[in-house]
């Protein structure tokens, strides 16, 4: 079945520098890594995941100018992602050093770039349509300049167009009211289990996803439960969990993207939430098996594996 919905995402596409460690050294001290990358990341992830599962994707943001931009660009090219937003001329988009430990967790520090250089009206200049998908990081509402171009915007799309969140990492750094906000616009809300905790304090992925559906997810929550899959509220009161699949564990670094980029496209192609859950369970297991962020498999070679193990 074609997808007709498109996916604007509006997470920043940066560059990860990705650097495999036995373990993070102390203050002070050196590590050597033992595998290395240089790849587009951030926003790339999902939107990589969502184009390979036959998803037409954007990317809403700015890239620039230099060696950091031209690879960013070459790669949401061979995606066939369109990129409407004029490039900054006067500067290269930011980068993230992405260190992974043995275990397969990472560590972020971030430098930002031109991403950061986005205008309400390169935001007015895009058309969206009825049953279109926007996907949000939380992100974009750390930074102050990017949260008062976009918070604004997004309050003010049609409630015909789908939006999506995922609050990350750093969600305790967005100013309460701004959070309030944008979470009463979110039609669903993707999270993993430890930034839900976060949000509201509940001890368990279940307790969480009930909690954060009074707040948001017209349409839904999920949290992301590592090996064990995940949990998704679709409506207040009601809980799915849908079982994850056991693999030797390389790099979690993007698996939450692949996870939410899945997700997403199935539930625009008209997969059945559970299907649609257990694919994106499956697409981010096949991932952490792999190094790097952007490595979401396709969606035939995941309907393969999918079944399989079902």
């Amino acid at each position: 079945m074609e997808i007709l919905a498109r996916y604007f995402c509006l997470d920043t596409v940066m560059i990860d520098v990705v650097l495999k460690v036995e373990a993070l050294p102390q203050r002070g001290g050196d590590a050597v890594s033992s595998r290395s990358a240089v790849t587009p990341g951030g926003g790339f992830n999902s939107m990589s995941a969502a184009a390979r599962h036959g998803m037409p994707s954007v990317y809403v943001g700015r890239v620039g100018s230099g060696p950091f931009s031209e690879l960013a660009m070459e790669a949401l090219g061979r995606e066939g992602i369109d990129i409407p937003i004029a490039a900054d001329p006067e500067s290269d988009i930011g980068f993230c050093v992405v260190i992974v430990d043995e275990e397969g967790q990472r560590t972020f520090v971030t430098a930002p770039g031109a991403e950061w250089n986005l205008r309400a009206s390169d935001l007015d200049g895009l058309v969206i349509a009825a049953g279109d998908y926007v996907f949000l990081s939380g992100y974009n509402f750390v930074y102050p300049q990017l949260a008062a171009v976009i918070a604004p915007w997004v309050v003010a799309l049609p409630s015909d167009v789908v939006v999506a969140l995922d609050p990350g990492p750093r969600v305790m750094d967005i100013p309460p009211a701004m959070r309030r906000i944008v979470l009463e616009r979110v039609d669903w809300l993707l999270s993993n289990a430890d930034e839900a905790g976060q949000l509201t304090g509940a001890d368990t992925p279940e307790a969480a996803a009930l909690a954060l559906h009074e707040v948001t997810g017209r349409r839904g929550v999920v949290v992301r439960d590592g090996a064990a899959g995940c949990v998704v509220a679709p409506r207040a009161g009601e809980l799915l969990r849908i079982d994850g699949f056991a693999v030797d564990v390389l790099d979690t670094n993007g698996a939450g993207d692949v996870h939410n980029g899945v997700f997403l496209s199935e539930l625009a192609r008209g997969t059945e939430l559970d299907e649609a859950a257990r694919r994106a369970n499956a697409a981010a297991a096949m991932a952490i098996g792999r190094f790097g962020p952007a490595t979401c498999p396709a969606r035939d070679e995941v309907s393969r594996w999918f079944t399989e193990f079902s």
